[in-house]
């Protein structure tokens, strides 16, 4: 049940104010980046992860996943301009090195504390014949269409609703063909398989992978998820 997994992580993370690219950022100790890989490879189905990194922070990534042990697991490139640049990059990088792939995962780092639990489900729904599959959550609040005057058009029901997580797991295929596309920038992978008529598979998503993006964030990570993460490994 061997994928490989992508982590675009060559962002700045301005919002989150840390002076450094976000990725890097620590949360208990240790990088976001750190513990997002962790976890890929915990899941017992990444066969190899590539990272793409910022263009001139290639050696810094290299050095901060260096406690991980897993030279052989791990790959560093230089990442693009954009997330979507460095998705492309990353998966010509996977390819070339790991023969074979037929399943992808693209993960958010920011998304450090995704359980691996939630990976090998992506996988195995990959693995079962989708050709594209997102982790979600059922949307809790109450959401509110506006107009660009901000005046509330409609209340949107949310029981069809779903906040969308990673790792996103894709059919080698079914990614190759979405990123075919020039000129197309996205923050959601899966957004871009549904663009040339695909369809996504929705499977639970986890509490813990909240994608850290602001301070607040942050704080959550230092003092829930950090901990919750600490004693998931004595146990």
């Amino acid at each position: 049940m061997n994928a490989v997994a992508l982590v675009p992580a060559a962002g700045r993370g301005r919002r989150l104010g840390a002076g450094m690219p976000k990725a890097l950022v620590p949360v208990a100790g240790e990088s976001l980046l750190l513990r997002a890989v962790r976890g890929l490879l915990a899941s017992g189905c990444v066969q190899h992860v590539v990272v793409a990194a910022p263009d001139d922070g290639v050696t810094l990534v290299e050095d901060d996943l260096a406690p991980l042990g897993a030279a052989d697991a791990v790959h560093v490139v230089a990442g693009g301009a954009e997330r979507t640049d460095s998705v492309r990059i990353a998966l010509e990088a996977a390819l070339a090195r790991v023969s074979g792939v037929t399943t992808v995962l693209v993960h958010d780092a920011a998304r450090a504390f995704t359980p691996p639990s939630v990976v090998r489900t992506v996988v195995e729904a990959v693995q079962r014949g989708a050709p594209a599959v997102v982790p979600v959550l059922p949307v809790a609040d109450t959401v509110k269409q506006v107009d660009v005057d901000g005046a509330v058009e409609h209340t949107v029901d949310r029981n069809a609703l779903r906040a969308v997580q990673t790792p996103q797991g894709f059919t080698v295929t079914v990614l190759r063909e979405a990123y075919e596309i020039d000129g197309d920038i996205a923050t959601d992978d899966a957004g871009l398989v549904e663009r040339v008529g695909h369809p996504v598979l929705a499977v639970p998503g986890h509490p813990h992978a909240l994608k850290i993006t602001t301070a607040f964030d942050l704080a959550i990570a230092e003092r829930v998820l950090a901990p919750a993460a600490s004693e998931e490994e004595l146990t």
